[in-house]
């Protein structure tokens, strides 16, 4: 069973964040200074964001390679929740300066990365703040 929350709301129910930066991982829970300051930084990030209908999907293999890669955060939950009818059990956003509008991608444990995606447009803010944040860790 699904727990439905809303969207912007779902870093609340979060118990870990996981950070890729070029493939090395770092691992923040909650309690931990640096998971408070990516909860907090998301929060402002998204603040007055709209979520609209995503363009694309993932693809499991293709995310898991695309992880070696840039920087990316991962929402982790310890149930599985659902945001307009669409599950998940972690969330994995790409984060890159310059960027006004992004997906989140799902994760669940019966099918990886696959599926569609939740789109976010940041409304005339971008995410540079937030690779400052989750860079200097």
């Amino acid at each position: 069973m699904c727990i439905s929350v809303n969207l912007d709301k779902a870093c609340d129910y979060a118990n870990k964040v996981n950070v890729y930066d070029d493939g090395k991982i770092s691992v923040y829970t909650i309690g931990d200074k640096p998971f408070e300051e990516v909860i907090n930084g998301w929060k402002c990030m998204i603040s007055g964001a709209h979520d609209m209908p995503a363009f694309g999907v993932s693809l499991n293999k293709e995310t898991v390679k695309a992880l070696n890669s840039g920087l990316w955060v991962e929402f982790i939950y310890d149930k599985q929740y659902e945001s307009n009818g669409m599950p998940f059990e972690k969330l994995l956003v790409n984060v890159q300066k310059g960027f006004y509008g992004f997906n989140i991608i799902r994760y669940n444990s019966d099918s990886g990365y696959d599926g569609r995606c939740f789109y976010y447009d940041l409304v005339g803010q971008n995410m540079d703040s937030f690779y400052d944040i989750l860079s200097n860790l």
